[in-house]
Parts: C-alpha cells; structure tokens; sequence
C-alpha cells in the first residue's frame, strides 16, 4: 500500500488535528513541510491550485481539506476508528463545531493577543487567502469578547466531561477529541497570555492530558520532490459514483471552498461518495492526479 504523505507544516492547527488522528490510529506516515505563505510551488501541481494545509497525498489521489483527510484516513487505514460506532454523528458535529465556531474565536483571541508582532508577510498572504483585510487592531479590540466564547466553548467541553469518562465519546479517543484539542493546542502554544486567562476547569485540563499524550504515530520526514516523485510515479485508484451525480461524470468542472481560499481545480469529473467529489487533473510534470474536496463546504461549478 501506497505510503501516507501528508503536506503540513508544524504551527499549522489543522495539521495538527490529522497528526493526532494519526496517533489515535497508530499510523506510521511521512511529513512533508510545506510554505507557511505563498508561493507553495511543490503543492499547487498537487493540488491544481488549492492552497491550504494540511493535504493528503496517498500515491496520486490528493485530498484536500482536514475534515475529508480524517475521513479518508479513516477508511483506508486498520486501527482505532475515529467515528466510533454509535457516535458517527456526534463526533462529526465536534468537529464542524471546533472547525468553525470555536477556531474563529481561537483566531481572533491569539492575533489579536499578538498585535504588531504578526508578521506582516503572514498578514499579507491571510487577506489573500481570505479575500477580507486581516485586520490585527480589530482583533484586538475583540479579544474580549473572542475571550468570552472560547469560555463558553470550554464550558460546553467540560459539561461532556462531568461523567468522569477519560474522552468526549467515551472510553476511546476519536476525532471529537482531535478536533477539540487542536484548538486548545493552538492557543496554548502561540499565546500562553490568553491560556492562562481561563477559568480553573479541571476536566479540560485532565482530558488535554490525556489527548496530547497519544502522540502523532511513527512520523518521518519526506522531501517535497521525493512527495512529486511518488505522483508522477503512481496512478489515482479506481472511482465510484454516487446516483445523483452519474451526469456529471467526464465534464469539465470546477471545484471550491466556500468559505475562504477559494482557487478554483479544474478538472474532469470523476467521482464522488456522500462525502467528496473528485475531479482528474493531467499535470504536464506529474501525470495524471485525482483530487478530492469535501463535498459540504465546497462549490462544484460546471463548464
């Protein structure tokens, strides 16, 4: 089986999340590290343009966007499952909750608690990314109230927790307990400032512990060409269809988030599950890659 490759960097929250998901699942994968900004010239080929981090490269097929990664990691790969069962909808709504609701707040809480340290390099590439000014005094002003939510969502955490179970599904670790960590991670190890003004929540504390000592699974490093060579070198594996979306197959399309880091992949319709959708791509250096996004959270747009 073809090696699990994941495009990341170390500060990077989101990678974060698939790092520990591949710690739940005892998983041996390579690291690629990639750009914190723009350009990122060895992953765009990858990718057909989509730029965020982290992105799951599996010989040619590419997935893109850490909620459909973890999913994917997750039914190719033995081990702990991370949806576990009975618990498929809960820990699938933990992580758009973390991803969405809470991360906002995590964001606005650490760079506005920065200021002027931000890099104005960084500043430059997020208002690209985003399409909106990144605005650091803003965030400033807001921190309070950014503050005041993550309180909150802390509380909601703690609330799951009262039972005395060691994880927020129960006795095993899953996704939920990856996609809430990451967030806490993030603000603890880049604004230690905003850490220290919790509330004394002992179940938080205890269940941070408990997450973070499970690791990242066998991690070793993998150069960015070695990463190209594994593409050019490998065919995307065998698509299925889903019904509602035979028609589309072999048109033309294009595909994007809609939420921000909107570059558009072209490609050729190829395939889809109640999850994602994948389009084919003929990279003139690299052959013929599949990409697949989520399909809740991005547009696909024919012609």
């Amino acid at each position: 089986m073809a090696e699990i490759i994941l495009h990341q960097y170390d500060t990077s929250p989101f990678s974060e999340k698939v790092r520990l998901c591949l710690g739940i699942k005892g998983l041996a994968w390579r690291a690629v590290d990639q750009p914190v900004v723009m350009p990122k010239p060895d992953l765009v080929p990858l990718t057909g343009g989509y730029r965020r981090i982290p992105v799951l490269q599996i010989g040619a097929d590419v997935y893109c966007d850490s909620a459909l990664i973890v999913r994917e990691i997750d039914r190719r790969f033995a081990g702990p499952p991370l949806y576990p069962k009975g618990c498929e909808g809960f820990t699938g709504t933990v992580e758009f909750w973390a991803d969405k609701g809470l991360f906002q707040a995590a964001v606005i809480a650490i760079f506005g608690a920065l200021g002027d340290a931000v890099d104005p390099a960084f500043i430059k590439d997020r208002e690209a990314l985003s399409g909106q000014p990144f605005n650091v005094a803003a965030m400033k002003a807001m921190v309070p109230h950014a503050l005041s939510q993550i309180h909150a969502h802390a509380a909601l955490l703690a609330r799951q927790l009262d039972d005395d179970r060691p994880f927020l599904a129960g006795e095993v670790p899953s996704l939920a307990d990856a996609a809430a960590f990451y967030n806490f991670w993030f603000i603890r190890s880049f604004s230690p400032g905003v850490a220290d003004s919790f509330p004394a929540l002992p179940q938080i504390d205890a269940w941070y512990d408990r997450v973070s000592a499970i690791g990242h699974g066998q991690r070793s490093a993998m150069s960015r060409d070695e990463a190209l060579e594994v593409a050019r070198t490998c065919e995307p594996e065998a698509l299925g269809v889903v019904e509602g979306d035979r028609g589309l197959v072999g048109i033309p399309v294009t595909l994007s988030a809609t939420d921000y880091g909107r570059d558009p992949i072209a490609g050729v319709f190829a395939g889809s599950t109640a999850y994602s959708m994948t389009v084919l791509r003929d990279d003139p250096q690299l052959g013929r890659i599949a990409v697949h996004v989520p399909r809740l959270g991005y547009a696909l747009n024919a012609g």
